[in-house]
């Protein structure tokens, strides 16, 4: 951080660069709420629970394309981490 940079500036620098402070917490409070109403109507949780295996994709992959043009590294660190998920499903049809 340069002495020019504030702590905001270099805050919001970082959030640019990955997910925005906001976008991972609302996605645990969807799926806290989806959770909640799979407890109350039981034939509704199967959304609770694919809420939580995509909130961390759908997160991934805001990274993977939002942060390719400022830090390219970053973008494919995203990229292979989607990449080894999908091995992981693929080699489990094996199994």
């Amino acid at each position: 951080m340069t002495a020019r940079e504030t702590p905001q500036h270099h805050k919001d620098h970082a959030e640019l660069a990955g997910l925005p402070a906001w976008l991972y917490p609302a996605g645990f409070w969807v799926t806290l709420v989806l959770l909640a109403l799979g407890v109350l109507v039981p034939r509704l949780s199967f959304l609770g629970v694919i809420s939580i295996g995509t909130v961390p994709v759908l997160a991934t992959l805001w990274v993977a394309v939002t942060a390719w043009q400022r830090d390219r590294r970053l973008s494919l660190a995203a990229l292979a981490a989607l990449g080894g998920l999908a091995l992981v499903f693929l080699v489990k049809q094996f199994v």
